[in-house]
């Protein structure tokens, strides 16, 4: 199954567009009492169980791992074993914003997508197509090229005018003559209105946005821009407002039941 069709049947599974963001704070963890002295897959299990009916998938960031060195590493082994062993209908997407020449992005998506077992992953599309068709050549897989990231400074280089037009908007176009099936985009829900721009040249693609809960991204906005002729195609991520809430799960509901309020295009 490719993940076309695996996040089209979560989708409709647990009526949700809302994807959760695996990105667990050691320093954090350690100041909660409810998680006082876990692991960070304990932590991860936690979060994955409580929220697992409410989610389109699952987003773990590598930084939060690697930062750990090997045992962080470990862990994040351990979190997708688990996903794929007791909830495998929901895709993983894992979130390394890689980016290289064409022989070294060959390695990394094949740690991406055979040694980790990702659905999915986010790459930077800067250095042209040859940097990411060794990510594309994982056909059953999704790679989303970042567009316009969800950062307050996003805009100091994505904007830049170039005849007239932003930088990021350029890239979108030329992204889209590429007319690779299992490409995604990228673009935060920060920014609504370039989210409507991105959604109007990539009808059907899915995108992956992110910005709501502690970014402070408009829903109604983001997700009226976002969410294709169907009301889905979008997948919006969040990771601290819920992940160290008091209350994971009532946040996820929370979050997932606002975004469906206004995914009626």
């Amino acid at each position: 199954m490719d993940f076309q069709d695996k996040f089209q049947n979560i989708v409709a599974k647990n009526n949700s567009l809302m994807c959760v963001g695996l990105d667990p704070e050691l320093e954090r963890i350690k100041k909660q009492t409810v998680y006082k002295g876990e692991s960070l897959v304990k932590f991860n299990i936690s979060i994955v169980n409580q929220t697992a009916d409410l989610v389109c998938a699952y987003k773990p960031n590598i930084a939060f791992y690697e930062a750990l060195g090997i045992e962080g590493l470990e862990h994040l082994k351990q979190t997708i074993d688990y996903l794929k062993k007791n909830y495998s209908d929901i895709p993983i997407i894992l979130d390394a914003k890689r980016a290289d020449i064409a022989n070294t992005a060959k390695m990394y998506a094949t740690a991406i997508f055979d040694f980790w077992g990702a659905d999915a992953t986010t790459v930077y599309p800067h250095l042209g197509f040859d940097s990411l068709e060794p990510f594309f050549a994982y056909k059953q897989k999704l790679t989303i090229v970042l567009i316009k990231t969800s950062n307050p400074d996003a805009s100091t280089f994505q904007n830049l005018k170039m005849d007239g037009e932003p930088y990021y908007m350029k890239v979108a176009k030329e992204i889209k003559k590429w007319d690779i099936r299992n490409l995604g985009v990228f673009v935060g829900a920060t920014y609504p209105q370039d989210l409507k721009i991105v959604r109007k040249l990539f009808p059907n693609k899915i995108i992956l946005s992110a910005g709501f809960g502690a970014q402070k991204g408009k829903i109604k906005e983001a997700v009226k821009a976002g969410v294709d002729k169907t009301g889905g195609g979008i997948m919006f991520n969040a990771s601290r407002s819920i992940i160290f809430s008091d209350n994971p799960r009532l946040e996820a509901q929370k979050l997932r039941d606002e975004i469906n309020k206004y995914r009626t295009v």
